[in-house]
C-alpha cells in the first residue's frame, strides 16, 4: 500500500471564509500546506480547527474555489484520494473484517486478503476479525476506524482528535500507523488538544485562533519560540479568554 508522489500537494488556500447565521466562524483563512510531513492543527476550543479540516475534505459547503490542491478545486476524483477520521468512530453494523472489504469492493481496490489481515494485526485486531465492530471498545473501534481509512492508500489522511479519550495503547498504535503511512507518501493533516501528541507527530503547526491562523511554522520553532502573544498563552497552559 505504499504511495508514490502525493498528487496533491501542495494544499493552497485562499481567503477562505464560513458564516453560520451571523457568526463568521471561518475568517479569511490563508495558508499553503506543502511539506510532506505531519501538520498538525492546534488552537483553543472553537478556534476553527474541524471546520478547517471538514471544509478541506469537502464535508462542508463553504467558498471550496479558495481550497486548491496541486492547483485543482476539489472535485469527486480529489476526494477519492483524501481520508477522514473522526474523533467518535463512524463504523458499519458488520464484522470488523467486512467493514474493511466493504470499502476494497466498494472503491475496487487491489488488495490481497493477506494484506488486509497484515493490517488488522498492526492495528491489533486481527483476533477479533469476525467479531461484530459494534461490540468493540472505543479503543477498537477507533483503530479499526483508522485501519478502514488507509487501506485505500490515501494521497492526504485527515484525523480529527482521532485519539481523543482513547487508552494509552490505542494511542501508541495509531500514532505509530500514522508516522508509518506519512513515510510511505500520505500527507497527514490533524487536529489534536493533546499539546504532548503534538510534539511527538508535528513537523509543522498550524495554529488557529478565533477562525483565523495566528501562525504556520515548524513544530520546532512553535514549541520553542512561539511569534504570536496567542500561541505564547497557548502552549504555557494558561486560560486561553
Amino acid at each position: 500500500m505504499k504511495n508514490k508522489k502525493n498528487l496533491l500537494l501542495p494544499v493552497s488556500v485562499q481567503s477562505l471564509s464560513y458564516i453560520k447565521g451571523e457568526k463568521k466562524l471561518l475568517n479569511k483563512v490563508f495558508c499553503k500546506i506543502s511539506s510532506k510531513g505531519i501538520t498538525v492543527v492546534v488552537g483553543p476550543n472553537g478556534a476553527g480547527k474541524t471546520l478547517f479540516l471538514k471544509c478541506l475534505h469537502g464535508l462542508i459547503k463553504c467558498n471550496l474555489e479558495k481550497v486548491l490542491f496541486a492547483g485543482k478545486p476539489l472535485n469527486k476524483k480529489i476526494r477519492l484520494m483524501q481520508s477522514m477520521v473522526f474523533q467518535s468512530p463512524i463504523l458499519m453494523r458488520r464484522s470488523v473484517i467486512n467493514n474493511l472489504l466493504f470499502v476494497i469492493n466498494q472503491r475496487k481496490i487491489n488488495i490481497k486478503r493477506n494484506e488486509v489481515m497484515t493490517l488488522l494485526k498492526k492495528v491489533d485486531l486481527l483476533h477479533l476479525a469476525k467479531e461484530q465492530a459494534i461490540v468493540l471498545s472505543g479503543g477498537e473501534k477507533q483503530r479499526l476506524s483508522v485501519a478502514r481509512a488507509i487501506i485505500t492508500s490515501p494521497k492526504i489522511l485527515f484525523l480529527d482528535e482521532a485519539t481523543s479519550n482513547l487508552d494509552p495503547y490505542s494511542v501508541n498504535i495509531i500514532e505509530k500507523i500514522i508516522k508509518e503511512v506519512n513515510k510511505k507518501g500520505t500527507k497527514v493533516i490533524a487536529v489534536t488538544h493533546d499539546l504532548s501528541q503534538a510534539r511527538r507527530l508535528a513537523s509543522e503547526i498550524i495554529f488557529f485562533n478565533k477562525g483565523s491562523i495566528s501562525e504556520h511554522t515548524k513544530a520546532s520553532s512553535f514549541f520553542d519560540q512561539p511569534k504570536s502573544s496567542e500561541g505564547k498563552i497557548f502552549i504555557s497552559g494558561k486560560l486561553f479568554v
